[in-house]
């Protein structure tokens, strides 16, 4: 079967209206991630400039055989670092546990229970399905108003804008990580993932989950003093 090449206009008024199309529709595209770095300015850092805030929001990364992902470890790495020193009080993980056998919160709850956070101190959001969703949820099922969030860089921009349009005054903390084929394709995942984060803040539809109100986080502060 002969495929057959796209005819370019012959005229030059006619590829110029192209080139001029290609050029708007470049620009469209990259529109919402350019959005997403004005819109968080400078509520991004690392542990070392984190303000000292009551709750760290952990977003989960995936897991291995179980365990977290060397992603996520490091994000929760970083929410052990910043307990330790004080600079926060209570650490809300959220992820996905849509499965049985898929259980991402308590799985970070192992891990930093495992690096000196009281357990105590954790609480879990289950329904955290994707980032929209775990700012929602953090807003108006667990209470959070405001919060050091930690992901990694590729992320945290749209963690912090979602969750400012969320309700949530947020300051990012971006992790380090190795600049692999899962960094390669997190950064371009965010390209895209950057129009659907524009039309959540935009819109804001209700999480896939929203569900009654939880004291975790409450009861774990009042349980600090």
């Amino acid at each position: 079967m002969k495929i057959r090449r796209p005819r370019l206009p012959r005229t030059r008024a006619g590829r110029r209206r192209l080139v001029q199309t290609v050029m708007a529709g470049c620009v469209l595209a990259l529109l919402p991630a350019t959005w997403l770095f004005v819109s968080t300015g400078d509520r991004i850092g690392t542990t070392a400039g984190a303000p000292r805030r009551e709750v760290a929001v952990v977003f989960g990364a995936g897991l291995w055989d179980g365990e977290p992902s060397p992603y996520l470890a490091h994000r929760l790495d970083a929410a052990a670092k910043l307990y330790r020193e004080g600079r926060i009080e209570v650490v809300l993980v959220t992820g996905d546990n849509s499965r049985e056998d898929y259980d991402e919160p308590d799985a970070m709850r192992a891990y930093l229970t495992g690096h000196g956070v009281p357990d105590g101190r954790i609480v879990s959001d289950y329904a955290g399905f994707d980032t929209w969703d775990s700012c929602v949820r953090a807003r108006k099922i667990f209470g959070v108003d405001r919060a050091v969030l930690i992901s990694q860089g590729f992320h945290i921009r749209r963690a912090v804008a979602l969750c400012e349009a969320a309700g949530v005054d947020s300051y990012g903390v971006g992790v380090d990580a190795k600049h692999d084929v899962t960094w390669y394709y997190g950064g371009t995942r965010e390209i895209f993932a950057a129009g659907k984060a524009a039309l959540d803040a935009v819109f804001e539809p209700d999480p896939r989950f929203l569900g009654p109100k939880e004291k975790g986080v409450a009861r774990a502060l009042a349980a600090r003093k």
